[in-house]
């Protein structure tokens, strides 16, 4: 299916290009999540006219995720989870637990937007994490994780 792409999508391409994808991906997620329009002609010509209100709404939100990372960059993040004398712990610390206290501390992140590569973190210590605000803004924090005795 050709559709145009109203938002940059990662590995698919940026705002304004016509791509062809599978059926399934554009009319479960990307039309319906409005980052993409069936590329008719009709759909294409009413695009060009906004195209510069796009473009402009685009940027002020990739402005607006710069300075929020600017904030956020270095932020640690302290938990507290119940661990063995061994360091680990009982249960594991996930993107949840890591976006609750970042939306505590005043920096409104949903859990998707935590990348954690290595999976949940298991062990008391210090771990980064990368947080990707927007498709170009990653920030690094580091989560200290302190555990309790049970």
């Amino acid at each position: 299916m050709q559709i145009i792409l109203l938002d940059k999508v990662v590995n698919l391409g940026n705002l304004g290009e016509v791509v062809k994808v599978k059926d399934g991906y554009a009319r479960n997620f990307l039309i319906p999540s409005g980052r993409a329009r069936r590329a008719t002609a009709a759909a294409i010509k009413e695009f060009e006219v906004k195209r510069a209100e796009l473009e402009k709404a685009a940027a002020a939100k990739l402005a607006a995720m710069q300075a929020q990372g600017e904030k956020l960059g270095g932020t640690t993040v302290k938990l507290t989870q119940k661990a063995g004398v061994d360091g680990r712990l009982f249960g594991s610390v996930t993107n949840h637990d890591i976006s609750a206290e970042l939306t505590k501390q005043g920096f409104p992140v949903a859990k998707s937007q935590v990348r954690m590569p290595n999976g949940p973190l298991k062990t008391v210590g210090d771990h980064p994490v990368t947080v990707a605000l927007h498709t170009d803004v990653a920030v690094d924090i580091t989560v200290t994780v302190y555990g309790e005795s049970a």
